[in-house]
């Protein structure tokens, strides 16, 4: 009975999981949620995500350099033999401190004799010759003399240990701590900027898509139309020939019309279909799925006329993510001339320690552990290079010149892009406002030729010509339709105003 259960549970849960996929692969989105599966599923999104983390954490990295660095040290050091100071006892004579403060002798400290010379004494050798005691102090032959033994001067240091902990703090570093965090946190804001037109790219070619797919959607219609509205003039015909009013070339003529309708409804479609495979590979979904779009008329609303009446260029041209890209480059090359520069500066540096070693120094290296605290400021100055701090400069300032020059050149490329996205711009309205009074036109000179050809004032080819009129007049006014938004999208691009959500 358990299996069976198992069994059942098994096949309801595929069942519930193949029905919600169908729901899921179905479902309608308006461009809004589009555009957010399109960020949500995006490599290259993500991937800009993981470029701002990454300079967000260099840049803090950076900053901790200004801190104060701890250090704990430890190590262990076997030695494989004692260590002595002698390689054998010595013997050290017993004589007295003069009144200099030097080291001599009184004639009851040495066993040598004596004689006068020129008043005074003068001590003998072994073989009976005067000699000068400092000039030749072997010769003296002393009456005592204190041991000192290689064992009282021999150390176990066969053991070592060693233990400490360490604070560094920079002092001046010749401005490199300060400047570096001011290249990262300019390269930072340029993953930012790299993350904001990733994101602005994505979004405007998902709208580009999905308004392409909307028009091939209602062009699509017009197909349906342009067929439907033969097929009607085809069963007329048709009727006309039985009462002898057309003849059979004019059906002819009407199902070969008929025939290239059908056909390009049939592109239609397979065009349809293509275009929301192409909206479903860039946003990430199941390109074999049926997503419907929410939006299926192009309405001609837009406010591209206000933009172009009250354009800033100036301003439009310092609000796109070129511009905003190389002032933070202009940043950063200010900043390496600095760090160049600061080459030339000394360097300061404070530090605190405390050692602690067994054996230790302090008691004639008694096997215990004792230590110390130090601290101490070290001074770097560089003195003489050969040139090469002055050649690097030089090369730090040649870059900085290269940013400028590129900001005034992007500058007028970005002036030129903007003029001709203005003027495309203006140049789809006037092309959709023709289209709308072509639409009117059509629509009326459809209305007459239907009524004329019913009264047989005119011929079928006419009415032919006015149906393919009317449907031309339809599929100009869809195009002028996406012209507009897609020339509203890259207007709005070119003076950095796109709609970055």
């Amino acid at each position: 009975m358990a299996k069976y259960i198992k069994v059942f549970t098994i096949v309801v849960g595929l069942c519930i999981g193949m029905g919600t996929s169908t729901i899921l692969r179905s479902q309608t989105y308006t461009l809004e949620q589009y555009e957010q599966i399109a960020l949500e599923n995006s490599k290259t999104i993500q991937i800009a995500q993981e470029k701002i983390n990454t300079a967000t954490n260099l840049r803090k990295a950076a900053f901790t350099q200004l801190l104060p660095s701890i250090n704990a040290i430890g190590g262990y050091t076997w030695n494989q033999k004692k260590i002595s100071m002698i390689a054998q006892d010595a013997l050290l004579p017993v004589g007295t401190k003069m009144d200099d403060g030097s080291f001599g002798f009184t004639a009851d400290q040495i066993k040598n004799g004596w004689t006068i010379i020129d008043g005074n004494p003068v001590p003998l050798d072994a073989n009976g010759q005067p000699f000068d005691p400092k000039a030749n102090p072997e010769k003296i032959d002393w009456k005592s003399y204190a041991l000192l033994p290689k064992d009282a001067l021999t150390y176990d240091l066969r053991n070592v240990f060693v233990a400490g902990i360490g604070l560094t703090q920079p002092i001046f570093m010749g401005f490199k701590v300060r400047e570096l965090h001011n290249i990262l946190k300019s390269s930072e804001e340029i993953s930012k900027l790299s993350y904001d037109k990733d994101k602005e790219d994505l979004l405007i070619s998902v709208d580009e898509m999905y308004w392409t797919t909307v028009s091939l959607i209602n062009k699509k219609k017009v197909a349906e139309k342009y067929v439907e509205l033969l097929t009607t003039l085809c069963e007329n015909v048709e009727k006309s020939i039985k009462e002898g009013v057309a003849t059979k070339g004019d059906l002819l003529n009407v199902k070969v019309k008929l025939n290239e309708a059908s056909l390009a409804l049939t592109r239609a479609t397979n065009g349809v279909e293509l275009s929301k495979m192409a909206l479903y590979k860039i946003c990430g979904l199941d390109i074999n799925g049926n997503y419907g779009l929410a939006d299926q008329e192009i309405n001609g609303e837009n406010n591209i006329r206000d933009l172009s009446n009250n354009l800033d260029i100036n301003r439009a041209i310092y609000s796109r993510f070129e511009i905003r890209e190389l002032e933070q480059l202009e940043k950063i090359s200010h900043s390496q001339v600095n760090i160049a520069r600061s080459r030339f500066m000394p360097n300061i540096v404070a530090t605190a320690n405390y050692l602690t070693t067994n054996p230790n120094t302090f008691n004639g290296f008694e096997k215990k552990f004792k230590g110390m605290f130090t601290v101490g400021v070290a001074v770097t100055i560089p003195i003489f290079h050969f040139g090469e701090r002055i050649y690097t400069l030089r090369a730090a300032k040649s870059g900085e010149k290269i940013i400028q020059h590129q900001f005034d050149e992007a500058k007028e490329l970005i002036t030129l892009q903007i003029t001709q996205a203005r003027f495309r711009a203006n140049e789809s309205l006037n092309k959709y406002e023709t289209a709308l009074s072509n639409i009117d036109a059509a629509t009326e000179n459809l209305r007459l030729a239907e009524l004329s050809y019913k009264e047989g004032l005119i011929s079928l080819s006419d009415l032919l010509g006015a149906q393919t009129a009317y449907i031309s007049a339809y599929s100009d006014k869809i195009d002028a339709e996406i012209d507009v938004r897609m020339n509203e999208l890259h207007f709005k691009k070119a003076i950095g105003l796109s709609n970055i959500k």
